[in-house]
């Protein structure tokens, strides 16, 4: 707990059997609840998940990124978090900045705070690819014109979130694909969040999981998009269901589509 608040990481997985332990060993001692949703993963992620003693939840197919995320805070909402850690089980991000992260929540300072690879100018050295180094520089040059905002990324995979954001944010008219979390952030910036950043180092290696120039380029158009529509629904010459308060939410209770498993390996 931090100011008497629960936390919970959440981690969505995906073939994530290499790098989920060495992510888990270095979560801090303060974390409350410790969830893993596997997306169908066709290697022995949900294995090393019930050996390191996390709860975890398995998706009867392989549903996407986006809808990963949903089955993640869905269940920390049920479990009575207050602030919920999202971060990349394959060890690209540092899991011993959960504490700073989490209090800037907890402590009401911020509503959001995201991981930023490029705040402390290393993003390079940590082996990050040119192009997408690139990539992230112009969309989120993009975005922070149309968005008037001034993030310094947009495409972190280390996100930490207020329970108040998560329960009002109609998350479930996002993406299932990578660009939910794009989404997402356009959705706090609409919604009048406040969103804060930490310098966070990376690390590009094998086992990481990244997604191809092919994905890559799916992902910035999907981007672009998610801006256009947010610039429309500004300007009032269109509306989307994305921006809508009335948007589809995330609800309590249990879907049909994903096996529920805890650390002693018990389905159901």
């Amino acid at each position: 707990m931090i100011n008497g608040k629960r936390i919970a990481v959440v981690l969505p997985a995906y073939n994530a059997e290499k790098t989920l332990e060495a992510t888990v060993r270095e979560l801090p001692d303060l974390v409350d609840i410790r969830i893993l949703v596997d997306d169908h993963s066709s290697d022995r992620t949900v294995e090393v998940a019930k050996r390191l003693g996390l709860q975890f939840y398995v998706h009867d197919q392989n549903y996407g990124y986006g809808r990963n995320q949903q089955t993640c805070y869905r269940e920390a909402l049920a479990e009575g978090a207050d602030v919920v850690i999202m971060l990349h089980p394959d060890y690209q991000y540092t899991p011993l900045l959960a504490t700073a992260m989490a209090s800037m929540v907890a402590y009401d300072v911020y509503d959001v705070v995201l991981g930023s690879r490029i705040i402390g100018g290393r993003a390079l050295q940590g082996g990050m690819p040119f192009y997408k180094y690139v990539f992230n520089r112009m969309l989120t040059a993009f975005q922070n014109m149309f968005l008037r905002v001034k993030l310094s990324e947009y495409h972190s995979g280390y996100r930490v979130f207020s329970r108040k954001v998560l329960m009002e944010l109609p998350l479930l008219e996002n993406s299932d694909d990578f660009v939910f979390d794009n989404e997402v952030l356009a959705q706090c910036v609409y919604f009048g969040f406040r969103i804060g950043e930490v310098s966070c180092p990376t690390k590009y290696f094998a086992e990481a999981s990244s997604i191809n120039f092919r994905r890559s380029i799916t992902y910035g158009l999907g981007v672009l998009g998610t801006t256009l529509q947010f610039a429309l629904q500004k300007l009032g010459i269109a509306r989307f269901r994305l921006f809508s308060p009335k948007g589809r939410r995330l609800e309590p209770g249990y879907v049909t589509y994903y096996a529920r498993g805890t650390a002693g390996g018990q389905q159901g």
